[in-house]
């Protein structure tokens, strides 16, 4: 093979795409997927290509850093994307210290094992390559203003991209400070501390991306927009944190893989590239696309299910707003989002829709206890 490519979290949701796109476009590359699977990890994301001759599967935890060196060395690894995290919010809320083990500890454990590997070969770091993938979150909030005369974007025909600047003209740039408000993003904050020390202090040859919120198909149901679509699908109430005031960039899931791709053949070393949709909606919004889309395609009328949206108490430390400048990745790369939202929310609604059997066996469990006794008899 030509390149030996080791993905972490490569069964979670993006990082299921990011190894069916690899897998698919490098038939001459050998893609390792390495997934604990936990909750949120499932191989039925990549039922597709699960038989490819360049691909091979590895349960495995990042915090185990024999267990890393043992699969690197194993495999000749050359280069790596690193997505495995645990990402949400109210989780790490909960339980700040999974998010410390596996995001902080894991990825300290990735870089270890790696430069250990790498630094004893005898061409040491050339052509190798550490890619770590992280979140607009680690940047704090940024202030919300929405300009006089300024409406929604679902009560506009309006583009998505004229509604970038809607809710502030201040944007996550790669050399905004670091100001992290919740566990994860506190978590995340710190990994990317020492993937970028790992370079500075060893000369291992990294990069680092923060992103703004994915949406697609394969995502987690706890997420809001998966989980709404579940929700309005059995008439469950939709729970919107405050007023639904907070705003996020939203970016489709494909459009990262992409991005992710070309930055891990073309980025620079040492070098921090942002990935965001130019795509900001407050939450109150989007719900109601959401809404108004499923109850188009189940063929409910209009409004149908918007008695289903129940405000709860706020969550600690919401962020207000999040918002990524990439013209950087734009410009040096020639990267940029290929969907409108609104072409991109049609399509992940209708995939959850017709893919009721995925979402149910999410929702039950049982995949975690197929996969538990599966590998536990190996």
């Amino acid at each position: 093979m030509k390149r030996n490519i080791l993905i972490t979290g490569g069964a979670g949701f993006i990082g299921s795409h990011v190894v069916r796109l690899f897998v698919n476009k490098y038939p001459d590359y050998h893609i390792v997927n390495l997934d604990k699977l936990t909750y949120a990890g499932n191989l039925a994301n990549l039922k597709d290509i699960e038989d490819k001759p360049n691909y091979t599967f590895v349960r495995a935890d990042i915090a185990d850093l024999d267990e890393m060196r043992r699969i690197i060395a194993r495999y000749n690894i050359d280069g790596i994307i690193h997505l495995a995290a645990e990402s949400h919010v109210d989780r790490s809320i909960k339980d700040p210290f999974t998010f410390a083990r596996t995001n902080v500890m894991g990825t300290l454990a990735l870089l270890q094992a790696a430069k250990e590997y790498w630094e004893a070969l005898p061409e040491k770091y050339e052509g190798k390559r550490f890619y770590h993938i992280s979140t607009d979150e680690v940047y704090g909030a940024l202030e919300l203003t929405a300009p006089e005369g300024i409406e929604s974007p679902f009560t506009t025909t309006a583009s998505s991209a004229e509604h970038h600047h809607a809710y502030g003209e201040e944007f996550f740039l790669e050399t905004t400070k670091y100001n992290p408000h919740s566990p994860y993003s506190a978590s995340k904050a710190s990994s990317d501390h020492f993937v970028r020390a790992y370079h500075d202090t060893y000369g291992m040859p990294t990069i680092v991306t923060n992103c703004s919120n994915n949406y697609g198909p394969y995502q987690f149901p706890e997420k809001l927009i998966p989980l709404f679509i579940n929700n309005i699908r059995h008439r469950k109430p939709l729970p919107v944190y405050g007023k639904g005031e907070n705003v996020r960039d939203w970016l489709f899931v494909e459009d990262h893989a992409r991005a992710i791709d070309l930055i891990f053949h073309e980025g620079k070393n040492a070098e921090t590239y942002n990935i965001g949709g130019f795509n900001e909606w407050k939450n109150i919004d989007i719900i109601k696309v959401i809404i108004k889309t499923v109850d188009r395609l189940l063929g409910n009328p209009e409004g149908h299910s918007i008695d289903l949206i129940t405000y709860v108490t706020d969550r600690a430390g919401h962020d207000l707003r999040y918002a990524i400048d990439s013209r950087k990745l734009q410009r040096e790369l020639g990267w940029e989002p290929s969907l409108q939202f609104e072409e991109g929310i049609e399509r992940t609604v209708r995939w959850y829709l017709d893919n009721q059997e995925w979402m149910d066996n999410i929702t039950s469990g049982e995949y975690e206890k197929y996969y538990d006794d599966m590998y536990s008899n190996r």
